[in-house]
């Protein structure tokens, strides 16, 4: 958990082009999907056209993903609340960070729904309806979301979607995929910006348990190949994973630019999790 202040990143390097924040900051834009300026009951029920039948945080976002979850169910925002998330790649770091944050030390092999349900009791008196515990990336998270809710005979015809910032984009194409009849609203759990501060790159207020800067610049520079949708990608014209995304071309540029700097690396799936798409 960052304590506040500007966080730099010399790992990627003691001066960095102006133009890389920029760059950064439009995959940020991009990834980070909000389909409302602002969460509340009236804003979210308007874009779903009728209030929403569940809505549901995914154990891939940062920490302050569950104070957005409380806020979302103290406004009543839909009929039903769910959390999904097993264990993935994201999962020791939110581990680590519920250490932090709560100074819990029994975390260890705690499922991502499990510890924001932990978080969600300890912290705010909020239990949620449901918990899925088995998925281990954003294809499995949604099947199983979907199953879960199908399974407990929940209606799920409009669905509040909260992921992390990097991943949100992704997710809402993967409802799109499996689910294309549901009515999805989308709300990142975060959009921090990168800035460059005295020639180095970081964060001046990030959320609560904000990723180190190497790590969501990986975040962010993994999901354009992901999202594009060629024989890499995860789309129709590749692996099947998730419905087709326009990648708008200042998206592509951008992230052209940034490999082009040796800024960052994308984010390689790990074969651990990737029973679908990870």
């Amino acid at each position: 958990m960052w304590s506040g202040g500007w966080v730099a990143a010399a790992t990627l390097g003691p001066v960095v082009e102006p133009d890389v924040a920029a760059h950064l900051n439009t995959l940020v834009g991009f990834c980070a999907v909000r389909d409302v300026g602002v969460l509340s009951r009236d804003a979210v029920t308007e874009a779903a056209g009728g209030r929403v039948d569940v809505a549901v945080l995914f154990g891939g976002s940062i920490l302050a993903g569950g104070d957005l979850f409380a806020r979302a169910v103290t406004d009543d925002i839909a009929a039903r609340f769910m959390i999904v998330g097993g264990e993935g790649h994201s999962t020791d770091a939110l581990r680590a960070a519920m250490r932090r944050r709560m100074d819990w030390n029994d975390v260890a092999g705690e499922t991502e729904a499990a510890l924001f349900d932990r978080y969600l009791r300890e912290r705010y008196g909020i239990r949620v309806d449901l918990l899925e515990h088995e998925s281990t990336n954003c294809g499995s998270n949604v099947r199983n979301a979907l199953g879960l809710l199908t399974a407990e005979r929940v209606p799920h015809r409009r669905i509040l979607i909260i992921q992390d910032a990097s991943m949100q984009r992704r997710m809402d194409a993967g409802f799109r995929f499996f689910a294309p009849a549901v009515r999805v609203v989308n709300y990142a759990a975060h959009r921090t910006p990168v800035e460059l501060i005295d020639g180095e790159l970081g964060f001046r207020s990030p959320p609560d348990g904000m990723w180190p800067l190497d790590r969501y610049v990986s975040l962010l520079m993994g999901e354009i190949p992901r999202l594009t949708d060629d024989q890499d990608g995860y789309g129709p014209a590749g692996r099947g994973f998730i419905a087709h995304v326009d990648v708008p071309a200042e998206v592509a540029r951008a992230y052209s630019a940034l490999r082009a700097t040796g800024v960052g690396t994308p984010r390689a799936a790990d074969r651990r999790w990737a029973d679908a798409a990870s």
